[in-house]
């Protein structure tokens, strides 16, 4: 018997492993609140049927083509006015438009708008066709329609200023000298006397100069020669000084 048990036991199955049981649903620890909160703020209102609202009136019936647009009145002009017209926009205006930012319209709109470009002027001077920009090479003219052109500038004038100013301060400082080493005006009573005396002078070296013999041939001869030249020159240039200046100073000693 134990023999046959023990066969009867070897063909038995094995015995399945036991399965985790499912878990028990998630309930939300805050359902009774919401549910609380649910019933407490129902609409209390309601009632049971369609609503009670106004009935239309019989006489604003629905009548034919009463749902389409309309045009507005046109406004009728009174005698003796008339409208005015609209005013023509400025050279100057540009309408507002509502594009899309992208660089391509923002290039189409600085293009449309932008001031066309002014054409630049060449010169060429060759037949081949070598050609350079007139502006810069000087031939063009472009200095002379300045609003300055012909103007005195700002330095010279200064400049001018300043050499005029430092004249008067010369004459002045040559006037303080004058005055302060007291120096004497001759009349002219006495500048007649002194070009009389100066020209009797010369006439008389000029006469002992004329009286000298024609043949230098001694050391003596040659001295005395060039001494009156000399005294002659002195006496000409005196007397071109005298009769130069009218006011001749002469300071007290």
């Amino acid at each position: 018997m134990a023999t046959q048990s023990a066969r009867l036991g070897a063909c038995d199955p094995p015995a399945r492993p036991a399965q985790p049981g499912k878990p028990a649903r998630y309930i939300s620890k805050y359902s009774e609140f919401v549910r609380r909160e649910a019933e407490k703020n129902k609409s209390q209102w309601k009632t049971m049927g369609p609503a009670k609202v106004a009935v239309p009136s019989p006489n604003n019936f629905l009548q034919k083509h009463s749902k389409e647009p309309k045009l507005a009145p046109k406004k009728k002009e009174q005698e003796g006015e008339k409208l005015l017209p609209l005013s023509v926009p400025q050279r100057t205006y540009h309408p507002v438009i509502h594009i899309k930012q992208n660089f391509i319209n923002k290039n189409a709109l600085a293009v449309i708008r932008g001031e066309p470009k002014k054409p630049r002027h060449f010169c060429v001077d060759t037949r081949q066709g070598d050609k350079y920009l007139l502006e810069p090479s000087g031939l063009l003219p472009k200095y002379i329609r300045r609003k300055n052109y012909g103007v005195i500038p700002k330095y010279v004038t200064q400049r001018n200023e300043e050499m005029k100013r430092e004249e008067e301060e010369y004459q002045a400082s040559v006037l303080e000298q004058l005055k302060k080493k007291a120096m004497k005006i001759i009349s002219e009573e006495e500048r007649t006397n002194i070009l009389k005396a100066l020209k009797k002078n010369w006439e008389e070296i000029n006469r002992v100069f004329l009286g000298l013999p024609i043949v230098t041939d001694t050391r003596y001869k040659k001295m005395h020669k060039e001494e009156l030249e000399l005294k002659l020159k002195q006496l000409e240039h005196d007397i071109a000084a005298i009769e130069k200046h009218e006011t001749i100073y002469i300071a007290n000693v």
